[in-house]
Parts: C-alpha cells; sequence; structure tokens
C-alpha cells in the first residue's frame, strides 16, 4: 500500500476519470463520516462531469433517512442504531440505485429527516451516459450496486476531534463500520482527509 499526497483538484479529477472510463449509466457512491463532508467531494464532480458531456444526478442518502420513530426507538444516541437503523437502505436501492441503471429514472429524495414526513418528490429521468453521484455515511457494506466507489478516512483521534463532544457518542458507531466493513480495503478510491487542504489518495 502506497500513501500519495495529492491536492484536492487532483482527487476530483483521479475521481472523474475513473467515472469517465465507463459507458452507460454511472453510479458513484461518495462515503465519509459528515465531518469530513464527502458532500463537498460529490459537489465537486458535478461540473467536470458535466463539462465532459455526462448527465450528472446528485443524491443525498440523509434524504433517505427512516422515520424518527425507527431511527430513534433506542435512544436519540445509540451508536448501533446509527450504524444499523439510520438509512433506509432498501428504500435507496429500490428508488434511486437499481432504477437509476435498468429503467433511467430515480427518486431525488424520499424523506425530510427535520420535519420527520415524506418529500413527495417525483421520479426524475436519467438519460443514457447520465452519472449518479450519492454522498452518505457508512454506505458501503450494504450490497449497493454502484460501478465506483469512494471513501474518505482520517485518523481516530481526527475523527474523534471533528465529531467533537455532542457527536462522540458516534464514534463506536464508526468504529464497528471499520472492524466490520472495512470501508478502506472495500472502497474503489480511498482518500485519507485528516487536512482537507491535502488529501492524500491510498494505492493498493
Amino acid at each position: 500500500m502506497r500513501v500519495r499526497p495529492v491536492s484536492p483538484s487532483a482527487l476530483v479529477d483521479h475521481v472523474v476519470a475513473l467515472v469517465l472510463a465507463g459507458e452507460g449509466r454511472r453510479r458513484v457512491l461518495v462515503d465519509g463520516a459528515a465531518p469530513l463532508a464527502p458532500g463537498n467531494l460529490a459537489d465537486a464532480l458535478v461540473e467536470p462531469l458535466r463539462a465532459a458531456g455526462r448527465a450528472v444526478a446528485r443524491v443525498h442518502a440523509d434524504d433517505f433517512l427512516r422515520p424518527a420513530s425507527v431511527r430513534y426507538e433506542l435512544g436519540r444516541e445509540d451508536p448501533d442504531a446509527y450504524l444499523e437503523d439510520r438509512l433506509d437502505a432498501g428504500a435507496l436501492a429500490r428508488e434511486v440505485l437499481d432504477p437509476f441503471a435498468a429503467e433511467g429514472r430515480y427518486l431525488p429524495s424520499l424523506w425530510d429527516a427535520g420535519r420527520d414526513r415524506a418529500t413527495r418528490a417525483p421520479y426524475a429521468a436519467a438519460p443514457e451516459r447520465a452519472v449518479l453521484v450519492v454522498d452518505g455515511e457508512l454506505l458501503l457494506g450494504r450490497w449497493f450496486d454502484a460501478e465506483l466507489t469512494v471513501h474518505l478516512t482520517v485518523r481516530p483521534a481526527t475523527l474523534a476531534r471533528r465529531l467533537g463532544d455532542e457527536r462522540a457518542w458516534q464514534l463506536p458507531a464508526f468504529a464497528r463500520y471499520e472492524d466490520e466493513v472495512a470501508p478502506q480495503d472495500v472502497a474503489d478510491v480511498v482518500a485519507r482527509v485528516d487536512d482537507p487542504r491535502h488529501p492524500a489518495l491510498v494505492e493498493r
């Protein structure tokens, strides 16, 4: 394994090149704890992909959470529930990832977690060669079908610092994720972002 320092723009270029290497509709998962800003990397992919002639659909996994009654059944700060019960993985696969590839359509959002009710969003069309970019936490190891997976990682001490005291209860969830899923081993692209200004690609 080799760790190669890159600039933020070079990281984006690397991921974009991998996406463009394939034909047909492509699904990209950008996975990382919220303080590591996987959504920022996912957003940064949009314009380069569009400039290359690919339509892009952006979806946030946090728009596919389970209702609060399910998420918080064991309390609001239960790390196991955060890992296992927070995301409606079945809905994300059924309404987004699978029909995007097979039927050229997808649901942009399903659940408004703030209001704890359905968004009632209509389905959107995905033309041939479109790219779906989904960002979120704890996405790997769920049998999602995707052509490319990206995982952002940091040292445990860095994650603890970025989560802060209010979200320190989430640390056991991310520790379980590392132990049980080994995202650094299963992701297609792994980037260390202890210093987000100077990411590093992990090359296996």
